[in-house]
């Protein structure tokens, strides 16, 4: 995908479109359908450019305003810059013709956050008071040395998690007095349903780090229930009537939180498991191989893997999508009709348009350890703009995994539905994607 420059803003086509500052006309008569290719290249290709990293004067600018300022001919900054954010930001410092309006943000970084670091590991957060926009999902970033615990924990959201590097161990117990236990390693996840008590513990040689997703936007890593806490702050009296503990054991017990402590590596998973004998939860899975999963979707741009509750029965409330993408390939214009994203880039260099009502329109460039949003059921479409495959996570607070491809409800549209509504004559109209592909080129 390229800059538009000189030439581009010369072509008759565009010397048509930038004049109109409309768009596409309304009409086909007296234009060949080689014009119409011209004209519609030009225009696809610039609205897939990006926009801002601020809501701001899109708006107010006309396209060709637009055009010349990414061409090099608009007003200078003599001011203060911060040229290294601009650098990861080229979108939102010179927007596309194609941005309109005011937008809620749909960037945010995981390396803008403040980290909390204790002996053992550390953690940040990407939540609603981070991304204001993202109101059903927050996500956690955290690193576990080996042997280092998350405290045993709880709290009041179903918690989903993708292994990023490394081996971790993971418990939760269930009110029926079974504990499932397991190991997981990189692009591995788990499930605990809220409420459920659980622990995660580093292993091997450099211990783990993986990403924490809530089904509650305004979630804190900061404000969970735990073991320590819940004893130190019960009386000892009654601690005792409790536990049959002597009164003295009490005195004992951690005065505070643990949270993220250090702790001797754990036995091996057999015999951890053989302790458990008869309350080894066996039924149940809690956690599942997303990274070594068949894709649902694989062809030379790209794959995808889904994991919801129809392949993973205890994710009753948060859906996620794997993707891959090679360099130049784009994940197609397309919707969720139900459900905001909540997108955590694992690996490489895109860029994303999210268009809403009203034509408000946004691209921002998402590099690794970016979080990206989309609001509900708006259209949206991501390029690859690096040189090595992008890889990144869409979660979703649902229990199944939906979307609707614009090229594919394009192609079932009526001929007359379609010449009516897109101005084209139906010879070109057929020659969209009839299918949903997830990731072009085919």
């Amino acid at each position: 995908m390229h800059e538009t420059n000189e030439s581009d803003l010369k072509s008759p086509a565009a010397v048509a479109e930038t004049e109109r500052g409309t768009g596409i006309g309304t009409g086909v008569s007296g234009v060949s359908e080689e014009q119409l290719l011209s004209r519609r290249s030009f225009v696809g290709v610039s609205a897939l450019a990006g926009a801002g990293l601020f809501a701001g004067t899109a708006a107010a600018q006309t396209r060709k305003e637009m055009i010349d300022a990414r061409a090099g001919k608009g007003p200078t900054d003599p001011g203060p810059e911060n040229r290294g954010l601009l650098g990861m930001n080229p979108n939102s410092n010179k927007p596309p013709f194609t941005d309109h309006g005011t937008s809620a943000p749909i960037w945010y970084s995981f390396d803008l956050a403040p980290r909390r670091i204790q002996p053992g590991g550390w953690t940040h957060q990407v939540t609603q008071r981070e991304l204001p926009s993202s109101k059903e999902l927050a996500g956690v970033n955290m690193r576990l040395e080996s042997g280092a615990f998350r405290e045993l924990h709880w709290h009041t959201a179903n918690e989903w998690a993708y292994m990023l590097t490394g081996k971790a161990r993971v418990s939760v117990m269930q009110p029926n007095g079974k504990m499932s236990l397991d190991d997981v390693e990189a692009g591995d996840l788990w499930y605990f349903p809220a409420g459920l008590p659980h622990s995660i513990q580093g292993l091997g040689e450099d211990g783990c780090e993986f990403l924490l997703v809530f089904d509650e936007g305004a979630f804190s890593e900061d404000d969970t229930f735990l073991l320590s806490e819940f004893l130190a702050h019960t009386s000892p009296e009654m601690v005792e009537k409790n536990t049959g503990w002597p009164r003295e054991v009490w005195d004992t017990l951690p005065a505070e939180e643990l949270y993220i402590f250090e702790a001797p590596l754990p036995d091996s998973l057999e015999k951890e498991r053989a302790f458990l004998g008869e309350h080894l939860e066996m039924k149940i899975q809690y956690t599942f191989k997303m990274g070594s999963m068949a894709p649902v979707l694989k062809n030379a741009s790209g794959e995808v893997r889904v994991v919801d509750s129809r392949n993973f029965p205890v994710a009753q409330n948060i859906a996620a999508a794997l993707l891959t993408i090679r360099p130049g390939g784009v994940r197609e214009m397309h919707w969720h009709p139900d459900m905001s994203e909540w997108q955590y880039w694992v690996k490489g260099k895109g860029r994303m348009t999210v268009v809403t009502t009203g034509g408000k329109a946004r691209t921002m460039d998402f590099n690794a350890n970016d979080v990206g949003y989309v609001p509900s059921t708006a259209g949206h479409m991501i390029e690859n703009t690096g040189t090595e495959d992008i890889v990144f996570l869409e979660m979703f607070r649902a229990p199944v995994y939906k979307e609707v491809s614009l090229n594919e409800w394009i192609a079932r549209m009526p001929p007359r539905m379609a010449e009516a509504h897109l101005k084209l004559p139906e010879s070109l109209i057929r020659k969209v994607p009839q299918k949903k592909a997830g990731i072009l080129p085919e």
